[in-house]
């Protein structure tokens, strides 16, 4: 009876033994199919690298003959253009008027486009030749992160929390444009380095003559005067109830130097010139923000910085057309080789 029993227990361990070591050759080989994956790829890579390098030895004389002749008409045409200038105008619109400044700054430069100068003669008061030197107007923000932050809390303070709790930070940023930046650029390329001094004003006042913004601006400026006027008077008031409370405790610590009476009354004071104190703190806070909103909403548009008088010159590898040219000879003579290849590789696929 112990000998069969010893029989099936050496049967089951080594049927055991098996399980293990099937389960072990199962994992190597999956090591082994994961590894060479992974090698596979670095050869694809390594592949495709060289395939690049082969192709640009042999092919190194067509594309530098395309570079050259690139070069070569990119320094005729830089030759007979004109040098060009730019300048640049930071401005930050208010009361929403920021879309009616984008909107201009594209109308100047569709007249541009068309080469209407006797359009741009008439908006900016220009004689021909300055009229006709305008080559670009446009306009972009300057990117901040802090005015989405605090696009952000003027919107949490403005809303319910179920609101918030259901719109957050990231889906307030990815809803935030260009227009709802506070800072914009208007920048302005010409001919001639002399004529941006000529078109700050006519840009603002386009925007600053409008009737509904004109409008908005009175009274808001109306509302914050307003508001200016009462938070000095409550300070006033404010100051006025402190030093009669500063008085009565004066008084009443006399009294208490001249006797032994208590003064139950005391803790009270000092709590309400404690309460006072906090009021005036938040009065002149409330202030100091007004004070900034008046100063900004002052006018529709405020002018952070004017062109200058004399634009900066434009040039740079970015804009030299040799330089444009010959990249773009190599990168048509690399297409056009490509697409040899491909049909040569198609041709020869079809037999």
């Amino acid at each position: 009876m112990s000998t069969n029993q010893q029989k099936e227990n050496s049967k089951n361990n080594n049927e055991e033994e098996v399980d293990l070591g099937s389960l072990f050759t199962i994992i190597g080989k999956g090591f082994s199919k994961f590894f060479n994956f992974i090698g596979n790829i670095f050869k694809g890579i390594f592949h495709f690298f060289i395939s690049i390098l082969i192709f640009l030895k042999e092919n190194s004389f067509k594309i530098g003959i395309a570079a050259i002749i690139g070069f070569a008409v990119g320094i005729f045409l830089e030759v007979k253009s004109s040098d060009t200038y730019s300048s640049d105008m930071l401005v930050q619109p208010n009361f929403k008027s920021v879309s009616q400044l984008y909107n201009n700054i594209n109308f100047y430069n569709d007249l541009v486009e068309q080469r209407d100068t006797l359009g741009i003669q008439n908006t900016f008061n220009l004689d021909k030749e300055t009229a006709a030197s305008l080559k670009e107007f446009s306009i972009e923000p300057i990117a901040n992160e802090n005015d989405i932050i605090n696009a952000y809390n003027d919107f949490v303070l403005e809303v319910d929390t179920a609101t918030v709790s259901s719109y957050t930070f990231e889906d307030f940023k990815a809803s935030f444009k260009d227009l709802d930046y506070k800072t914009h650029e208007i920048n302005v390329i010409a001919e001639k380095n002399d004529v941006f001094n000529k078109l700050d004003e006519i840009i603002i006042s386009s925007v600053v003559k409008n009737k509904y913004f004109s409008r908005v601006k009175e009274l808001t400026n109306e509302n914050l005067n307003r508001t200016d006027s009462l938070l000095r008077q409550n300070l006033g008031q404010v100051d006025s109830l402190r030093k009669v409370y500063m008085q009565v405790m004066i008084e009443e610590a006399k009294k208490q130097s001249n006797g032994t009476s208590i003064d139950l009354g005391g803790e009270k004071r000092s709590t309400k010139e404690l309460e006072l104190f906090a009021t005036k703190q938040n009065l002149n806070s409330e202030l100091t923000d007004i004070v900034i909103d008046k100063s900004e909403k002052y006018e529709v548009v405020n002018v952070i910085s004017n062109f200058q008088p004399v634009g900066y010159k434009i040039d740079g590898v970015s804009e030299n057309k040799a330089v444009q040219f010959s990249i773009l000879g190599i990168l048509l003579m690399v297409l056009i080789l490509l697409f040899t290849k491909i049909n040569t590789y198609l041709g020869n696929y079809k037999k």
